[in-house]
């Protein structure tokens, strides 16, 4: 019995032991188990992202591409990465073509509906671009204009300051214009009574610069074109004295949209300017109403009023010395500057006066002599003989007259009061050399011009050489651009595109076409006469040419 109830109580103990070696006190019986990915659910949450990130590349083209939008244009300018037009120089303007009436009637009037609206969002967008990518030529308005109506442009517009004009073609009545005068709110007083009704507008190639913006086809099927002065000058009318300036505008109001004056604005006006002028002809000649577009001479007459632009006055500069003569009557070198001071500009010689002509006379005769006259020095070849004044003196009445030899006269300095820079005075005339026989000079390249403009030409021979492509062709003018080579365009070196050269030429001679590429070297340089660098950093360098064709 005591040995049963001993192995009753060993068991249980044995057990015990081997539970205990079994148990593992890290297992967690009751634990949550183990969910499984649902990759069903990541791939659609990647696929959302992709399409999200595609919508906004989408969306960026969209935007930044068709600025002329009215939604594009307010992101972009709340996102700051839009520029307000900006107004432009003569001969800095874009490079463009000018178009009178009857080409611009046939430019536009043959496209269909999709192709004008595209014309018309390339035209909005070079003009909201500030023409910096623009493919092909501007279009420019040139002829005669005269006003049907005009009124103060406000809110609801797509210029909010100034005035625009209606006005139709006097040699083509199938063509209106409406002329936008962008000012500020302190002009317009003025222009409300410069532009008035009957007014004549003339855009002339040589003064106005204005640009095409917009073509609206009407629906007895004419024209209108809204056209937008890129120099934004001062404008004035020939029998009056008030002069108003324009002002580029700091913003656009697309949503306003395309033209300025509606068709039922129009219609209303058109019907009383044709009241206006059967009364106007009524009481004036009695006879018949003239029809826009139809007169009875092939060249319409000239007009008795007319807006035209004013060139704003520029100071005469200073007169510079002339280069330093040798001994053997050819233009020295101008001596360099010293090592420690060649950032500094040199102090201009003081103005030397002109002497006065020099009288031969034999000195210690008893009786007064007669007094010849004063021959001049015969010039070295190559260099043109300066007009020297020779005054004449009478010879008393003397019995006997002792020669007296005969002195060089020293020619009188030229005057300078009058002397026009040649950036400003086109089609002159001046003294033209063979290749390689020019007066001495410093020669340089596009990429030395920022440096005279900083330091000027300081009375220095300079000379320019390089490669360029016109951009403009007037009668005695071409406005060219230095071309840049590939390594440069990449890298930004030289000039590029914000250097502008203004080639001046001599009568009798012809400029390069528009297009054509001209390469000058040092046997053929251009001499530079003035460099003016303007806010924005561009270079308006102007030169001349003194070279002889071949």
């Amino acid at each position: 019995m005591k040995r049963r109830n001993q192995a009753e109580t060993e068991e249980p103990s044995r057990t015990g032991l081997m539970d205990y070696g079994t148990y593992e006190p890290y297992d967690e019986p009751y634990a949550r188990p183990r969910r499984r990915t649902n990759y069903f659910a990541w791939t659609l949450a990647i696929l959302l992202l992709m399409g999200f990130a595609l919508a906004a590349w989408l969306g960026s083209f969209y935007i930044f591409d068709q600025p002329e939008r009215p939604d594009s244009y307010r992101i972009l300018q709340k996102l700051h990465k839009i520029e307000p037009p900006k107004r432009f120089e003569l001969t800095a303007a874009p490079a463009g073509e000018f178009l009178n009436p009857q080409q611009l009637y046939e430019r536009y009037v043959g496209m269909g509906a999709a192709e004008l609206a595209r014309a018309n969002a390339e035209l909005t967008r070079n003009y909201i671009r500030n023409y910096q990518q623009v493919r092909g030529l501007v279009p420019y308005v040139v002829g005669r204009y005269t006003i049907v109506a005009t009124r103060e442009l406000g809110a609801g517009d797509v210029f909010t300051s100034g005035m625009v004009a209606l006005t139709h073609a006097i040699d083509n009545g199938e063509l209106l214009m409406e002329h936008v005068y962008p000012a500020s709110p302190e002009a317009l007083p003025l222009m409300k009574q410069t532009l008035s009704v009957g007014l004549e507008v003339k855009l002339e190639r040589t003064h106005d610069i204005s640009a095409v913006i917009h073509a609206d086809r009407l629906v007895d099927g004419r024209m209108m074109v809204t056209v937008v002065p890129l120099l934004y000058g001062s404008y004035t009318v020939t029998r009056g004295l008030g002069t108003f300036r324009l002002q580029p505008p700091l913003s656009l109001n697309l949503a306003a949209g395309w033209p300025l004056f509606k068709s039922h604005e129009r219609s209303v006006i058109e019907q009383r300017y044709a009241e206006y002028r059967q009364k106007a002809a009524a009481t004036q000649q009695g006879g018949p109403v003239p029809i826009p577009g139809l007169s009875q001479s092939a060249t319409p007459p000239p007009a008795q009023n007319e807006l035209v632009r004013v060139e704003q006055a520029r100071p005469v500069q200073g007169f510079s010395p002339p280069p330093v003569l040798a001994k053997n009557d050819k233009l020295a070198k101008p001596t360099p500057l010293p090592k420690g001071k060649r950032g500094k500009k040199p102090t201009p010689p003081p103005k030397a006066t002109p002497a006065p002509a020099m009288l031969a006379q034999k000195p210690g005769a008893p009786s007064p002599t007669p007094i010849t006259i004063a021959s001049a020095r015969t010039p070295p070849p190559g260099i043109p003989p300066e007009p020297a004044i020779q005054p004449v003196a009478q010879a008393p009445s003397v019995p006997a007259a002792t020669p007296v030899p005969v002195l060089p006269a020293q020619p009188a300095p030229a005057e300078t009061a009058n002397v026009a820079l040649a950036s400003n005075a086109g089609g002159g005339s001046w003294k033209t050399f063979p290749p390689g026989k020019m007066p001495l000079g410093r020669l340089i390249g596009t990429g030395d011009l920022r440096d005279v403009a900083e330091r000027g030409l300081a009375g220095e021979r300079i000379y320019l050489k390089g490669q360029f492509v016109v951009n403009f062709s007037d009668a005695n003018k071409a406005v060219m651009r230095p071309r840049a080579k590939l390594t440069d365009k990449v890298l930004h070196f030289g000039g590029g595109s914000s250097t502008r050269i203004v080639v001046e030429f001599p009568n009798g001679y012809t400029p390069p076409p528009q297009g054509a590429v001209v390469n000058r070297d040092e046997l053929r340089p251009y001499e530079i006469t003035e460099v003016r660098k303007q806010e924005d950093g561009q270079l308006n360098v102007f030169v001349r040419e003194i070279m002889q064709p071949n």
